[in-house]
């Protein structure tokens, strides 16, 4: 058994890291309300004009739309988002596998890249060029440092560019879609080409009325749609960190908080056997004297 100072250590120890667990855990608390209240009143309007995009996409020929063309699949640029910073358990490894298993499986024949949204899924794949793009496109590093509107439309031109350009042939988001602070459900959206109504099954709603005109409104409406899908993304994998972070922390305290109650347990035992030698060696002592 360890002596008492070790234990005394160990306690100290643990409950240091519990104040810094606990004060982690308040902090993403604090963080996941904004950021929940930036998805769950974004995401209503972000399905609502995908489900508009994927019924104009179906009255639109190709030379209408570009990015509705459907071509033979040799390049595939997966977009994998993660955050940038760890102890939000499998928050960031649940995405880096399943990236892992679109570039090594499912589309192993078609020349997969990688582009990365986060310092975490970066870490991965910066190691070897041969999935790794990162160079192609504006810096991304620190997006979530100031996640906006703005700074995720230029990184979706750039990945519309990639597309029209016929630089990769199919395009796919990875992220972490955010249910509540305890579930986070990895999601692999298409994200070009755009897949009509009538593609996935379903029937379309009707002929649109173009008001000024059809040129001008896809021009507008298609791109600005882009890039709200790739928004969404990044606000649900922000609010899903926090989540994620928050549920880690409080496990983590609990678990530091049992082990404390434990060595506490441990070194009253360990306290009690020491003064119970003390008062054995007194009373033999005295004992011997008298004898």
């Amino acid at each position: 058994m360890a002596n008492l100072k070790e234990i005394r250590n160990r306690i100290t120890s643990i409950s240091s890291t519990m104040q810094i667990t606990s004060a982690m855990k308040m902090v993403s608390a604090a963080k996941l309300k904004k950021a929940q209240d930036a998805i769950t009143q974004m995401r209503p309007y972000a399905e609502k004009l995908q489900e508009i995009l994927g019924n104009l996409s179906a009255t639109l020929d190709l030379s209408e739309n570009a990015y509705s063309e459907d071509r033979e699949i040799q390049n595939v640029l997966i977009v994998g988002i993660t955050s940038n910073r760890g102890l939000c358990g499998g928050f960031n490894n649940n995405v880096i596998k399943r990236v892992n298993q679109l570039v090594n499986v499912e589309f192993a024949d078609n020349n997969p890249k990688v582009l990365c949204l986060g310092k975490k899924i970066k870490d991965v794949y910066k190691k070897t060029d041969k999935y790794f793009i990162n160079d192609v496109i504006a810096p991304v590093e620190d997006i979530f440092n100031d996640l906006s509107f703005e700074d995720t439309a230029i990184i979706g031109e750039e990945i519309m560019h990639l597309f029209s350009s016929k630089q990769f042939d199919k395009i796919i988001v990875v992220y972490n879609k955010f249910i509540n602070a305890a579930n986070q459900e990895v999601m692999s959206e298409d994200f070009l080409p755009i897949v009509s109504i009538e593609q996935e099954g379903g029937h379309n709603t009707g002929d649109y009325i173009f008001e000024p005109g059809k040129t001008e409104i896809v021009l507008d409406l298609i791109p600005k749609s882009l890039k709200i899908q790739l928004f969404k993304g990044l606000l649900d994998s922000h609010a899903s960190e926090h989540g994620a972070r928050m549920t880690a922390m409080h496990k983590a305290t609990d678990n530091a908080g049992e082990m404390k109650d434990d060595l506490t347990l441990s070194y009253n035992k360990a306290r009690q056997a020491a003064i119970t030698n003390e008062i054995l060696e007194i009373v033999g002592g005295a004992e011997a004297l008298n004898g």
